[in-house]
């Protein structure tokens, strides 16, 4: 039996996993944000919200593949593998398409650090996770000039919702950090001149030899 598809069938799928992909991205962009706040303090965060977080980071890059597979089956346009992967190489609206291809690439190295954190350097993970904001608004602006379906309703109150949730999430952050770590270091109030330490041995009067604490 032969089963034929929908002349239209890849640009459908196009267009859904773009948008599916988009709503992962917010979702795991708004739950890193409540666990980086005292919302959930180290103590009593189960093991599941961080997986969680990752699932969702992976989800949003499986979306992308099928957002990208379905763009090469396509044949409304003609991509190949460089208009996808390099910015500004695509003929066709370059600037929302490089977007698209920016927001790409900061989602993997967002990935691969998160995938990686133990073997880097805290700074380096913290700023690269950071870079997950610039690709939801990449994300968002490739949406709006590159697709085809910011005239609908539904996308509008859609758009509405992410870029809300984004917005309260790094409010919410900023209001909510968790408290920093006060580095461990000596007392600011020095000991008196001449004054032996806490139980520190008793020198004779006398005995100049130095003293070696344990």
């Amino acid at each position: 039996m032969h089963i034929s598809l929908n002349p239209q069938f890849w640009w459908f799928l196009t267009r859904a996993s773009g948008i599916v992909a988009w709503l992962m991205l917010t979702a795991t962009v708004v739950w890193g944000v409540v666990l980086a706040t005292r919302a959930f303090p180290e103590h009593r965060r189960p093991a599941w919200l961080r997986d969680l977080h990752t699932w969702l980071g992976g989800l949003s890059v499986c979306f992308v593949a099928v957002h990208l597979g379905a763009l090469v089956a396509d044949s409304y346009v003609s991509f190949g593998p460089t208009d996808l992967l390099v910015p500004f190489a695509s003929d066709w609206k370059p600037i929302p398409v490089a977007l698209g291809v920016f927001a790409f690439w900061i989602l993997v190295a967002v990935q691969v650090t998160s995938l990686a954190r133990k073997h880097l350097p805290r700074s380096l993970w913290r700023w690269v996770h950071l870079s997950s904001y610039a690709t939801f608004w990449f994300t968002s602006l490739h949406a709006a000039y590159a697709g085809t379906d910011r005239a609908a309703g539904l996308y509008q109150i859609t758009a509405v919702a992410t870029i809300v949730a984004i917005a309260w999430s790094m409010m919410y952050r900023v209001t909510n950090r968790k408290p920093g770590r006060r580095a461990a270091g000596p007392s600011s109030s020095p000991a008196p001149t001449g004054a032996n330490p806490p139980n520190a041995p008793t020198v004779p009067s006398g005995d100049r030899r130095p003293i070696v604490w344990p």
